[in-house]
């Protein structure tokens, strides 16, 4: 008796079916037609942009001047050390997602997030070299490799390529002077840094947009698993009217039962609806085959889904067509839903968006906004910062007076050379020297930070010197303006 063999091992890979969306016209899809242009504008052109700052400051309007630690930003020059501006900046971008995900779903990822518009972009480019959904699925099907898709394939990566190769070069210019580095770029002159971060930007653009493409979204991306946390069953998303639709069918034709005199006019088949009960849901699949995320927005709530609002586009067209009401596939809430089925009124658009959840969002991100506005506005063009030499605590002069070091760090944040005054504040017999020049004043470079070395000598047997430790404030005041600033530190005395 032959002994049987043992089963193969099940194979659970699937390689994955690209997805190729088809194209389609409405409101949602003009809407992300207008975002593009607008992020894709102001990404390409920004650094191009220019802003007099004065002859010693750089002329760009925004640019991240990694060499002297600033940024700049029109008319707003922020300093290392001001580094809570950007960090409210992100905190302000975090409850913004916040708000607009609790308001309206996925909206940030089906418009404006660059995985989508870049993707976007190349899907377009595809579209226009290989044609609509149909002709690049045969053209992805087709095993053999003729001229004709040999050059279509060329055709389409050596676009994409100047695309990613334009957005890697774009996302350097904001680094330096952009019409410089161009030139520099061109002529072989540029620094080798420059040259791999456009190879590196250059090689993620092309395979995210044009070959992972919504893996990206699905795999990569933690927002999508984070989302659930910020909506609630009040949230606008996009939703299938179940109810309305189902049960789902085809468009049947028959004849129609015409009167005795019409029946010899014509005998040609009518379209209508099929006699057995039926939604108004036809399975035409369009809504499926304009998905970028390739699923089928009738399943339900899914985690792919980006709330883009094209599968409305294509569902309200068909609708349109068969003659029934759009909104088959529309923005709607899990409260809707429930009203809906009950033959309620659901509630308007404007309840749904003002509630406690997104008022509370909106009160967070105002208040931070208000708080990084007032620190701009309330902000010195002066700043000093006063580090007292412990090492050793006091000098006992030739004289027997006693002398305190410290470290004074002048910022100039104008355009210009100013020239600071220094003076102190204090016992009235400590009196005031500055290393390396007999004035108490000194000249700080524009927009630079000057290291300045005083020194603060109390006479001997003074009140200063005898006692452990004394108040002592530091001031500076910009001589052609009159602005001033202070800080306050300790003399030490032999008591110490």
């Amino acid at each position: 008796m032959s002994q049987s063999q043992p089963d193969a091992p099940q194979n659970l890979y699937a390689a994955r079916e690209p997805v190729f969306p088809r194209r389609v016209s409405g409101k949602f899809r003009n809407m992300k037609w207008v975002i593009m242009a607008i992020t894709l504008g102001i990404y390409y052109l920004t650094p191009w942009i220019r802003w007099d700052r004065g002859v010693n400051l750089p002329d760009q309007a925004v640019l991240v001047d990694l060499a002297n630690r600033r940024f700049y930003f029109f008319w707003i020059e922020i300093w290392p050390h001001e580094f809570y501006f950007v960090a409210g900046l992100l905190v302000m971008a975090g409850l913004g997602l916040f708000l607009f995900t609790s308001a309206l779903g996925r909206v940030w990822c089906g418009y404006a997030c660059p995985q989508t518009v870049w993707t976007d972009l190349f899907i377009l480019v595809e579209r226009w070299v290989e044609g609509d959904r149909n002709a690049r699925l045969r053209l992805h099907r087709q095993k053999k490799w003729d001229a004709r898709k040999l050059r279509l394939r060329l055709t389409k990566f050596v676009l994409w390529i100047l695309i990613a190769l334009a957005t890697g070069g774009a996302w350097v210019f904001y680094f330096t002077d952009a019409p410089q580095l161009a030139v520099d770029l061109v002529t072989l002159n540029a620094h080798p840094i420059a040259y791999s971060t456009m190879l590196i930007l250059t090689a993620t653009t092309f395979f995210f947009g044009g070959i992972a493409r919504e893996q990206i979204c699905i795999y990569a991306c933690p927002w999508p698993r984070i989302q659930a946390a910020m909506m609630d069953e009040d949230t606008l998303t996009i939703g299938y009217r179940h109810w309305r639709g189902e049960p789902r069918g085809k468009l049947k034709p028959h004849k129609k039962t015409k009167p005795a005199a019409a029946a010899a006019a014509s005998d040609a088949p009518v379209i209508s609806e099929a006699a057995a009960p039926q939604g108004d849901c036809i399975d035409c699949m369009a809504c499926v085959n304009v998905c970028p995320m390739g699923i089928d927005i009738r399943d339900g709530q899914q985690m792919e889904c980006i709330t883009c609002g094209l599968c409305i586009d294509a569902c309200d067209d068909v609708m349109e067509k068969i003659g029934k009401p759009r909104g088959l596939i529309d923005y709607l809430a899990l409260t809707d839903e429930t009203a809906e089925q009950a033959g309620k009124e659901p509630k308007s658009v404007w309840k749904h968006i003002f509630r406690p959840r997104t008022i509370l969002y909106t009160t967070l991100w105002s208040l931070v906004g208000i708080a990084l506005v007032v620190a701009l506005f309330i902000r010195a063009d002066i700043e000093l910062t006063v580090a007292p030499v412990r090492n050793p605590v006091y000098v006992t002069l030739s004289d027997g007076s006693i002398r305190n070091t410290y470290d004074v760090r002048l910022r100039n944040k104008n355009g210009d050379d100013r020239p600071f005054k220094i003076s102190i504040k204090g016992h009235p017999t400590l009196r005031l020297q500055l290393e390396g020049t007999p004035y108490d004043t000194v000249d700080v470079p524009a927009d630079t930070m000057s290291l300045q070395r005083v020194y603060v000598v109390a006479p001997k047997g003074s009140e200063p010197a005898l006692s452990e430790r004394m108040d002592l404030r530091i001031w500076v005041e910009d001589i052609s303006n009159g602005d001033r600033a202070y800080k306050d530190t300790l003399f030490n005395g032999k008591g110490n």
